[in-house]
């Protein structure tokens, strides 16, 4: 068995909304930070891989005792850790938006109207105030959804993390707005991480008006008995 301190994966401080106690992040430190959590849990997802396991496999016998042909120690380390960046990077996410949110109000966007009516449809809006500087085009971008479910196959892998027909796509792990390419880019990571969780951040209709964010895990797999490794058909928007 190896030994538990030589595992060699990324790590970083769990709060993923703030600095060395120097104050809140500003919009690209949270962007490179949520770069840094996505490539920490890829890591860590790629140790339960070689292990053989994934989150949920048993690590006892039928008899009550730990398994002798994997790391039990390694993979209970590695499984709490991937927890608790998962919670960081619903933190994180949080963050993110607030920060845009508050980007747009401090030029004259309204965040409730224009926000429902402009940013989450995908749209770029206008202020009514005429104010002319814009948010950067980046972090616009970065958070307007590019990409919508038309369609989920049951039991599939889009099924099983809850995606539904409607959801509109604002990540799709280091994928957003200012870089899918067409959506090119999310087939190549659909491709790189089989069997990998893949976060994603989605936004619900709930009505003609508003929608709800959600933070889902997807994990490509090609056995799951249908076409595809996700089960879902996602077109750009």
């Amino acid at each position: 068995m190896e030994n538990l301190h030589s595992l060699t994966v990324p790590s970083g401080p769990t709060n993923g909304v703030t600095t060395n106690g120097a104050g809140p992040m500003n919009f690209a430190e949270l962007q490179r930070r949520k770069s840094n959590l996505e490539q920490e849990l890829e890591a860590l997802s790629g140790v339960l891989e070689s292990q053989g396991v994934n989150m949920e496999t048993p690590l006892i016998t039928s008899d009550g005792f730990p398994r002798s042909d994997i790391d039990v120690a390694k993979i209970r380390t590695t499984r709490a850790r991937i927890i608790r960046l998962k919670n960081d990077y619903k933190d994180l996410m949080t963050k993110l938006e607030q920060h845009v949110h508050e980007l747009f109000a401090s030029i004259g966007y309204d965040t409730d109207e224009d926000h429902e009516n402009g940013i989450i449809n995908g749209q770029a809006t206008s202020t009514s105030s005429g104010v002319g500087s814009v948010p950067s085009s980046g972090a616009r971008a970065a958070y307007q959804p590019f990409a919508k479910i038309n369609s989920v196959v049951r039991d599939s892998p889009a099924d099983e993390a809850g995606l539904q027909q409607g959801d509109e796509i604002r990540n799709f792990g280091y994928i957003n707005g200012s870089n899918h390419e067409n959506l090119t880019k999310v087939a190549e990571c659909v491709q790189e991480n089989e069997g990998r969780a893949i976060f994603i951040t989605v936004l619900r209709p709930m009505d003609a008006a508003r929608r709800q964010e959600m933070n889902l895990t997807i994990t490509p797999t090609r056995d799951w008995g249908g076409r595809g490794m996700l089960g879902c058909h996602i077109v750009p928007l």
